[in-house]
């Protein structure tokens, strides 16, 4: 995961920028530290092998309950956007369900297909490169199917970043031509693979969710850089 990027006493330029979040990422208008929220960045996925034990957290997390499964032709093991208006429960739930798979029941595809599916209808704002890139590649699924690799989330917890919080209640107008809310995520996965094999290792993901008025939410997009 990349490291998160410290944000603070960032300039009224940069704040606007986090303000108009969701529509940089698609119009591919950024340079410097706009290109790197445009969604074109990727993490690197799990490993398939041992990972490092995460240290404890001792600050308590609120749990977050797994969706409704979809149906098995979308994936077995891939989760349905929940009916929520919050912009935090709904990046919670999403981490949730990206961080949680069983590469020995559901293809690199219709896990893929299964995550577009949180992803708003509204195509000018919807980065599904941006999803897709946070999915191990074919190739490495397989090796993931061939391990019998398994990952299940725990210990997820939802918050606006400071900055962006911020440069909301400095300029509430800004963010009403899109509604998209800038959402950090943080959370633990346990790694299980064939003949034992365990580990953890923390996760961080900052989403760009879309949540308008009298509207269910839907997912925007993958900041390739965490914001704290």
């Amino acid at each position: 995961m990349p490291k998160p990027l410290s944000t603070s006493g960032g300039s009224p330029l940069r704040n606007r920028l986090l303000i108009g979040l969701g529509v940089l990422l698609v119009v591919g208008l950024l340079a410097g530290l706009l290109a790197r929220l445009a969604g074109g960045g990727h993490t690197v996925p799990p490993p398939a092998g041992p990972s490092p034990a995460a240290r404890p957290d001792p600050t308590p997390a609120a749990p977050v309950g797994p969706p409704d499964t979809l149906p098995a032709e979308a994936g077995p093991t891939v989760a349905r956007p929940p009916h929520t208006t919050s912009p935090t429960d709904f990046a919670a739930a999403f981490a949730q369900t990206l961080w949680t798979y069983d590469a020995r029941t559901v293809t690199q595809q219709g896990f893929v297909s299964g995550l577009r599916l949180w992803l708003t209808p509204e195509i000018e704002y919807a980065d599904g490169a941006s999803v897709e890139g946070q999915v191990p590649d074919p190739v490495l699924w397989s090796r993931l199917r061939d391990n019998a690799q398994t990952s299940t989330a725990r210990d997820i917890e939802a918050h606006v970043p400071a900055t962006y919080a911020q440069a909301i209640a400095k300029d509430p107008t800004a963010l009403t031509k899109a509604y998209i809310y800038a959402v950090t995520v943080t959370g633990k996965v346990d790694i299980a693979w064939s003949d034992g094999g365990r580990g953890a290792e923390a996760r961080a993901l900052t989403l760009a969710v879309q949540c308008r008025p009298g509207k269910e939410c839907a997912l925007a997009a993958i900041a390739p850089t965490v914001y704290p």
